[in-house]
C-alpha cells in the first residue's frame, strides 16, 4: 500500500529532491532544506531551485553532531513573511459529501530546519481521525505533541485530547493552531449559511500552572515520561496514544530524554495506560529506526505474541521521474494490525520524494 501526502492537500507540494536536499512548497512559499536520505541527483537544475526557493536552510557548525544535527540558519533568497498559515483538509480522502475539516497550521522558520509541521505525518493524522470517529467520545493522549496537528485531528473527530510537550512555546503554538482552526471553520460554516459544528465544547479549567487556558484540549507542559508514569499510578486509561519522540530532549525541569535509552521504558508505561481496544501511533523517524525494530519493541512492551503484528508497508515514495519504488533511503515503512487490544501504527523515515 502506497500512502503519502498529496492529492487534495493544495497547500503542500514536494517539488524536487536530491543531492542531500529537498525542495518543498508550503502555501505561498518554497523552501530548500537538507534531506540526508536524498542520495540521488536532483531532477531540476540548480538554477531552477534558486529561482523557485524563497529561502534555503544553511546547516551550522553543529550539523551532524548528536543533539545539534539540525541547527543552522535560513538564507533568504526572495521576499517572504517570517510566519504564515497553511490549511490541511482533514478527511478529504473519504467518500463523503461532507466538507472536510480544515486544520489551520501556522508555519515559521526555526533554527532547527523545521517549520512547524511535518508533511509526512499527514497519513497518521488521517489514521487518527478515522480511528477516533469510530469510537464513542474517546480519550486521546498525544505525547511529544509539538505544534498539535495530530491533536487537532483527534479533536475534530470528537475526542477528548490531552496534548503534552515539554516546551511551553510549542504548546502555545499548538493552541494558536487550534484557535485559528476554530475561527476559520466557523467563518466558513457561516459563509455557507450553516451554524454550529461538531467541534467539542471547551473543557473546564483543571488546575496546575502547566495547563494553559482550556479550549477543548487539555494543554500540559511537562516531561512525557514523568506524566505517563503518574497516569499509570493513578490508573488512568486512554483510548488512543500518540508518540512522536525526538532523538534527544529535555523536560521543563531538566529531565533528560535519549531515544535509544528511554523508548522501551516509555512503551512499557504506555502499555499500562492504553485502554482495551485502544490504538497507538508510534513515529520513529528521528533516529531513522526501521519499522521492524519498532515492531519488536511494541511486541515486547505490550506483550504481543502474534508473529505478524505489523507487516504492511505504509508507503514507499517513488521518484518523480518514475524510476520505481525506493529500496531504502527515503523509504518510510511500517504498518498497523487490528488485534484484541486495538491497533498499532508504526512509521519511520522522512518524506523525501513523491510521485508527480
Amino acid at each position: 500500500m502506497i500512502e503519502f501526502p498529496g492529492g487534495d492537500w493544495a497547500d503542500y507540494e514536494l517539488i524536487d529532491s536530491g543531492a542531500g536536499e529537498k525542495l518543498e512548497r508550503f502555501g505561498a512559499y518554497v523552501l530548500a532544506r537538507p534531506e540526508p536520505k536524498a542520495l540521488w541527483d536532483k531532477s531540476l537544475p540548480q538554477a531552477e531551485w534558486n529561482r523557485l526557493a524563497h529561502t534555503r536552510f544553511k546547516p551550522g557548525a553543529g550539523f551532524g553532531k548528536a543533539g545539534k544535527e539540525d541547527s543552522g540558519t535560513w538564507e533568504r533568497l526572495h521576499k517572504m513573511d517570517d510566519q504564515w498559515w497553511i490549511k490541511y483538509p482533514l478527511g478529504s480522502s473519504e467518500s463523503s459529501s461532507a466538507t472536510p475539516e480544515q486544520l489551520s497550521l501556522r508555519l515559521g522558520l526555526t533554527s532547527f530546519k523545521h517549520v512547524g509541521v511535518f508533511p509526512e505525518q499527514a497519513p497518521n493524522w488521517e489514521f487518527i481521525y478515522r480511528k477516533c470517529k469510530g469510537m464513542d467520545h474517546p480519550k486521546v493522549l498525544n505525547l511529544f505533541a509539538y505544534t498539535g496537528a495530530a491533536s487537532l485531528a483527534a479533536r475534530a473527530a470528537g475526542a477528548e485530547v490531552t496534548h503534552l510537550d515539554s516546551v511551553r512555546q510549542v504548546v502555545t503554538w499548538a493552541r494558536g493552531n487550534m484557535e485559528m482552526t476554530d475561527q476559520r471553520n466557523a467563518s466558513e460554516r457561516s459563509d455557507r449559511g450553516g451554524v454550529g459544528g461538531n467541534a467539542p465544547r471547551p473543557l473546564g479549567v483543571q488546575g496546575d500552572s502547566s495547563r494553559l487556558r482550556p479550549s477543548g484540549i487539555r494543554w500540559i507542559v511537562e516531561d512525557a515520561m514523568k506524566f505517563a508514569a503518574r497516569e499509570a499510578r493513578r490508573g488512568n486509561r486512554y483510548d488512543g496514544i500518540i508518540l512522536d519522540p525526538p532523538a534527544y530532549g529535555h523536560g521543563p525541569d531538566g529531565e533528560k530524554w535519549k531515544l535509544d535509552e528511554c523508548l522501551f521504558g516509555m512503551l512499557r508505561t504506555v502499555a499500562q495506560i492504553l485502554a482495551p481496544q485502544g490504538f497507538v501511533v508510534l513515529n520513529l523517524y528521528s533516529n531513522g529506526y526501521s519499522a521492524a525494530l519498532g515492531e519488536t519493541l511494541v511486541k515486547e512492551a505490550f506483550g504481543v505474541t502474534e508473529p505478524e503484528v505489523l507487516s504492511e508497508n505504509l508507503w514507499s515514495p517513488v521518484t518523480m521521474n518514475g524510476r520505481g519504488p525506493l529500496a531504502g533511503g527515503a523509504e518510510r515503512s511500517g504498518g498497523f494490525s487490528e488485534r484484541t487490544s486495538g491497533s498499532v501504527r508504526i512509521s519511520s523515515g522522512e518524506l523525501a520524494l513523491k510521485d508527480r
